[in-house]
């Protein structure tokens, strides 16, 4: 994973990974993942996602978007725009600063393999760091569930 400089798994105060094979090409998880506008309808920690500078329904490299996850209203840029493989974003708000990163690798028997982790700094992170890392784990495993079944449907509208 390309993680921005200062943001690496190393010298974060929370680091969060999670792992899922999913079966369905790479193209059409990557398809649903950048779909943003509708990660509420299938990632329940999701209250809305808008895009700023009349950008989406869909991610693109530097796109800007404000989103709620974990009862919190998060200003995010993508970073990392390399399809089908890696997307990344950052994902600030008061006293967090962190980096949110995919990777998805196809695998021979045309499944996929999904990658997604976070890094966090800031106060509130270093305040809750174990609760932090907790909440992420499951949320983020939340969101690979639904998006393994969101791929398991065909290709977004």
């Amino acid at each position: 994973m390309r993680w921005p400089e200062g943001m690496e798994p190393e010298q974060a105060v929370v680091h969060a990974r999670n792992e899922l094979i999913i079966a369905a090409p790479r193209e059409r998880i990557w398809r649903w993942l950048c779909r943003a506008e509708r990660w509420p309808e299938w990632y329940s920690n999701c209250g809305w996602v808008r895009f700023r500078d009349g950008g989406g329904p869909d991610l693109a490299a530097g796109a800007e978007f404000v989103w709620k996850t974990f009862g919190v209203r998060i200003k995010s840029r993508v970073l990392t725009f390399a399809p089908p493989g890696e997307l990344g974003w950052d994902a600030r708000a008061f006293g967090l600063h962190a980096y949110h990163g995919w990777e998805l690798q196809a695998l021979p028997d045309g499944n996929t393999r999904v990658v997604t982790a976070e890094t966090q700094r800031g106060a509130l992170s270093s305040f809750g760091r174990w609760y932090l890392r907790r909440g992420l784990l499951r949320e983020h495993q939340n969101w690979l569930e639904g998006l393994a079944r969101m791929a398991a449907s065909g290709d977004p509208a």
